[in-house]
C-alpha cells in the first residue's frame, strides 16, 4: 500500500522532533557530566584544606636557657637510617649465624647466657656511661619527615604530600640553624634539607646519588661518611681556619648512616647484610668517639645515636608498624645523666638483656629539644618536642629552667597562631585554657626563684601540654565550617543527580511535558535570589581573608540547594 505525501511528511516530523529531543536530551546529559567532573575535582582537593595544611608558622621570638656556660659544647649525631629498635637492642648466641667469624667487636655477656651485642661499643655505653630508650616515631615513617623530627623538633609537614613528600614547601627552623657551626656528612637526600638558602654556617658534604645502589652491601656508604669526618679532623690539624671553627662553643657534627637502610630494602632486617652493617656502624661510631677525645682532650662532648625509622621484615617502612615506629636512642656525653637501676616504669624485652636498667623512652621530636638543653642553643623556632629531664644530668634548677624555656617556645607558636586566627575572624572563638598564660608563666618563675622545682616542673608539664593542645585547636579552627558546607556539597550534588533523572527520564519526559536543563539551571542561579545567597557568603569568606577553594566550596553548595529549592517550591508554586 501507498504512503501518501501526507503521511510521509508527517512520518519525517516525527522523526525530527524525536531525534532533536534525543539531542537535546544528550546536551543535558553532558552539561551534568561537565558539571559532576568540575565539582567532583574541586571537592575531592577539599581534603588538602582539611588535612594537609602546613602547622608551620612564622614570627616567633626565640627562647634559650640563659647560663654561663653549657653542659656540651659540642654534639655529634649519628642517625643510623632505618635501624629498627630491636634488631640494635637484642642480644644473640655466637653461633646463630652458623660460621660467623668471631672478632674482637664481640663482647660475650656472661650474664646474658654467652649472648654478644651487635653493637658491642654502643652497648658497653648504654650500660656504664649513658642513657637509652626507644625513640618513637610517627606516621610517615619516611627518612625525610624522620631527620625533620629528629632535628627540627616537629612532626610531618603534612603540607609536603603536595610535593610527594620530598621537600617541605614551608620553610621551617632546625637545631642546625641555631648552631655556631654545623658539619653535615651523607646521603644527598637528606643533609642538604638542613642548608637553607644563604645559610654559611651549616657544611655539607654528600655522595653521589649513584652510590647508593642495592644490587651490592651498602655499608660503604657508612664507611664514606666516617672517612670524610675523618679527613675534616686531619684538615683542622693542618688548616688553623678549620681548627678555629672546630674548636668554637655549639658545634654540631651530623653523621647520616644510609648504609643500613639500603640493606634493609635490599636484603630485608634480618638478613647478614643488615645484622652485619649494624656492626660495622658500632666500629664507625668507636672510632669517631675516640677521635673526638684525642682531637679536644677535653671532655666537653655530647654523643646522640638514634634513628629516623625502623624496617619491617618486608623490608619496608613508612605505615605504623612498630617495627617501623620504634627506632633505638642512646645519649652519653657532657651533661648527660648516667646509666639507673629500674625501680619502675617500662621494662625491656627479656631478649634485650636490659631488664634492670631504667628505659627512657621518647617522643622523636623530643631529641632536637635535648640537643638544644646539652648545647645552650635557642630552641627550634617550629619544635613540638617536650624535653625528657631524664636524659640531662645537672641540678633541679638546670632542668626546670630549660623546662620553662622549651614551654615558652611552644606557647609562642600558639600565641602567634592565636593572634593570626583573631585577626582574621569576625567572630573570634579564643582557646580558653589559655585565656591568662601570662600569669601562668609568672607563676612558674616565681616558684623557680623559689627553688619550689618539684612545682615548677608540674606546672611546666602543664602549660606545654595546654600549648600543645591550643596549637591542634588553631590548627583545626575551620574544620568544622569546611567539613560542613563539603557534606552540604555533596548532598546538594546527589540530590540535584537523583532530581535530574527523575525529572528527565520519568513518563512526563517522553511525552513532552516536564524538563530539567543543567545549562539553563546554571543560568537561572546567577539572575535568582540564590546569587546573593552565595554573595552573602563570599563578603565573609573575603573579611576572613579565605582561599580561593573555600569560596568554590560555597559557591557549589549554594548552587544545588537553591535550584532544588527553587524547582520544587517556586516552581511548582507557580505551576498550580
Amino acid at each position: 500500500m501507498m504512503m501518501n505525501k501526507n503521511d510521509r511528511s508527517g512520518s519525517n516530523h516525527l522523526h525530527n522532533e524525536r531525534k532533536s529531543r534525543e539531542d537535546f536530551k544528550e546536551m543535558k546529559v553532558g552539561c551534568l557530566i561537565l558539571i559532576g567532573i568540575v565539582f567532583h575535582v574541586i571537592f575531592a582537593l577539599s581534603i588538602f584544606d582539611i588535612y594537609f595544611r602546613s602547622p608551620l608558622i612564622h614570627g616567633m621570638t626565640p627562647y634559650s636557657y640563659s647560663s654561663s656556660s653549657s653542659p656540651a659544647k659540642r654534639i655529634v649525631l649519628f642517625v643510623g637510617d632505618g635501624l629498627r629498635a630491636d634488631k640494635f637492642f637484642e642480644l644473640e648466641s655466637l653461633n646463630e649465624e652458623g660460621n660467623r667469624k668471631e672478632n674482637e667487636s664481640d663482647q660475650i655477656n656472661n650474664d646474658n647466657g654467652g649472648k654478644t651485642s651487635r653493637a658491642p661499643f654502643l652497648r658497653s655505653i648504654l650500660e656504664k656511661n649513658g642513657s637509652f630508650g626507644v625513640s618513637h616515631t610517627r606516621v610517615p615513617t619516611e627518612s625525610r619527615p624522620g631527620h625533620v623530627a629528629l632535628i627540627a623538633g616537629f612532626y610531618e609537614d603534612v603540607s609536603a604530600v603536595m610535593k610527594g613528600w620530598k621537600s617541605n614547601p614551608v620553610e621551617f627552623d632546625s637545631f642546625f640553624n641555631e648552631s655556631a657551626k654545623t658539619y653535615s656528612f651523607g646521603s644527598p637526600d637528606i643533609v642538604p634539607m638542613f642548608k637553607p638558602e644563604g645559610v654559611g654556617h651549616v657544611v655539607v658534604e654528600a655522595y653521589d646519588p649513584e652510590d647508593e645502589d642495592f644490587s651490592v652491601d651498602a655499608s660503604h656508604l657508612d664507611t664514606w661518611v666516617f672517612d670524610r669526618f675523618e679527613a675534616l679532623l686531619k684538615r683542622a690539624e693542618k688548616d688553623p681556619k678549620v681548627n678555629q671553627e672546630l674548636n668554637q662553643d655549639k658545634v654540631v657534627f651530623f653523621l647520616h648512616l644510609l648504609g643500613i637502610d639500603t640493606n634493609g630494602h635490599a636484603h630485608r632486617p634480618y638478613s647478614k647484610e643488615y645484622l652485619d652493617n649494624i656492626r660495622s656502624v658500632d666500629e664507625g661510631v668507636k672510632k669517631v668517639v675516640e677521635r673526638i677525645e684525642s682531637f679536644y682532650g677535653d671532655s666537653n662532648t655530647a654523643f646522640v645515636f638514634t634513628a629516623d625509622h625502623g624496617m619491617s621484615n618486608k623490608g619496608s617502612h613508612g605505615d605504623g608498624e612498630k617495627a617501623n615506629t620504634e627506632t633505638p636512642l642512646v645519649v652519653w656525653g657532657a651533661g648527660v645523666a648516667g646509666p639507673n637501676k629500674r625501680k619502675e616504669g617500662l621494662k625491656s624485652p627479656p631478649d634485650w638483656g636490659l631488664g634492670e636498667l631504667e628505659r627512657k623512652d621518647v617522643n622523636q621530636a623530643d631529641v632536637a629539644v635535648l640537643m638544644a638543653a646539652l648545647l645552650g642553643t635557642n630552641y627550634p623556632l617550629n619544635s613540638v618536642g617536650v624535653l625528657p629531664l631524664n636524659y640531662l644530668n645537672g641540678d633541679d634548677k638546670f632542668k626546670v629552667g630549660n623546662l620553662l624555656v622549651n614551654a615558652k617556645q611552644i606557647l609562642a607558636q600558639f600565641i602567634i597562631k592565636s593572634e593570626s586566627k583573631k585577626e582574621k575572624t569576625l567572630y573570634f572563638r579564643p582557646f580558653h585554657p589559655l585565656s591568662n598564660y601570662k600569669h601562668q608563666v609568672d607563676n612558674i618563675e616565681k616558684l623557680i626563684e623559689r627553688e619550689r622545682f618539684d612545682e615548677a616542673k608540674f606546672e611546666c608539664m602543664k602549660l606545654i601540654e595546654t600549648s600543645l593542645d591550643g596549637l591542634n585547636y588553631f590548627q583545626t579552627y575551620d574544620w568544622a565550617m569546611l567539613m560542613t558546607v563539603i557534606s552540604f556539597g555533596y548532598l546538594g550534588w546527589i540530590s540535584y543527580v537523583l532530581f535530574f533523572v527523575a525529572v528527565n527520564y520519568s513518563q512526563e519526559m517522553k511525552s513532552g511535558v516536564s524538563t530539567f536543563n543543567p545549562f539553563i539551571s546554571l543560568k537561572r542561579f546567577f539572575t535568582s535570589w540564590g546569587i546573593g545567597i552565595y554573595f552573602a557568603f563570599a563578603i565573609f569568606l573575603a573579611v576572613e581573608s579565605s582561599p580561593l577553594p573555600y569560596y568554590l566550596y560555597f559557591f557549589f553548595a549554594t548552587y544545588f540547594w537553591t535550584h532544588l529549592f527553587q524547582v520544587n517550591f517556586i516552581d511548582s508554586k507557580s505551576i498550580h
